[in-house]
């Protein structure tokens, strides 16, 4: 995929949407090949356009003692031979203005994380890369507040972007989509995406480890299909009880194509 038709992609490729998926996070060497090459294989046959998606490394983690990655050079390093044996785009997130540089030298999508959305001189330091930036609107923020934040990248020089929506807080522990926000944000000129797995966290668990409710990705995928979005996120995992981060809301791998099918489905009934 011409990663610089991307916003297009919706007009051009069938009418259909694209899907970044993959793991949390880079749990080893073998793990994102593997789920990098099943995503692959069924996206190509369902001809849906792929980004493969993992963390190098996890920055944002309630407990001390929660995982975070195998190394950040080792981590991007094994994003870039995903890419590059595959011959798929890559992304994965960043944490600070300092790490924007060393991330775009291994991946093809640069993402801000939620909570860093309004940091300036991370905004700042993806446009630079001149890499797509796929920035996630914080439950924090309106859908037109987030207007403020994509100029902050369109404003620097860089109009590949991204807005991936992922809910909004609802009280301490549950995040609710507004999907009005999803025609909301597409008129500002970008590509909206649906963060399917991170919409159904339940965070602050008393636990400290955050909670989910993985029955309703194929709800939320529905309705965001049916909104109109451009792209569909969702994390996946061979094993979701066992993954080594944010398992309680990722989906089974097993169960991808069969979703998948049925958003065609949805897709091509608004064509």
């Amino acid at each position: 995929m011409n990663l610089q038709t991307l916003p297009k992609i919706q007009h051009t490729e069938k009418g259909t949407f694209f899907l970044i998926a993959g793991p949390c996070v880079v749990e080893d060497g073998i793990m994102p090949f593997n789920i990098a090459q099943q995503v692959n294989d069924i996206t190509q046959r369902l001809e849906i356009p792929y980004i493969f998606k993992a963390s190098y490394r996890k920055a944002n983690r309630s407990r001390l003692d929660s995982f975070t990655g195998i190394g950040d050079l080792k981590g991007l390093e094994i994003l870039q031979a995903v890419g590059k044996e595959l011959n798929i785009p890559t992304l994965t997130d960043f944490h600070s203005a300092e790490e924007a540089e060393l991330a775009a030298r291994y991946v093809d999508v640069l993402q801000i994380p939620a909570f860093l959305c309004r940091q300036t001189d991370i905004l700042l330091a993806a446009a630079r890369t001149n890499k797509w930036v796929n920035i996630k609107k914080g439950q924090f923020i309106s859908p037109d507040a987030i207007r403020f934040v994509i100029d902050k990248v369109r404003q620097s020089g860089n109009d590949a972007i991204m807005v991936t929506e992922r809910g909004t807080t609802f009280g301490y522990q549950d995040l609710v989509v507004d999907f009005r926000s999803i025609p909301v944000i597409k008129r500002l000129g970008v590509s909206v995406v649906l963060d399917v797995t991170h919409s159904l966290q339940q965070p602050n668990q008393s636990s400290g480890v955050t909670g989910g409710v993985p029955e309703m990705i194929e709800t939320i995928a529905k309705a965001g299909v049916a909104a109109g979005v451009d792209g569909i996120f969702i994390e996946t995992h061979p094993d979701p009880p066992h993954a080594k981060s944010d398992g309680a809301n990722m989906l089974p791998l097993d169960q991808l194509e069969p979703l998948l099918l049925k958003l065609l489905k949805i897709r091509k009934a608004l064509a």
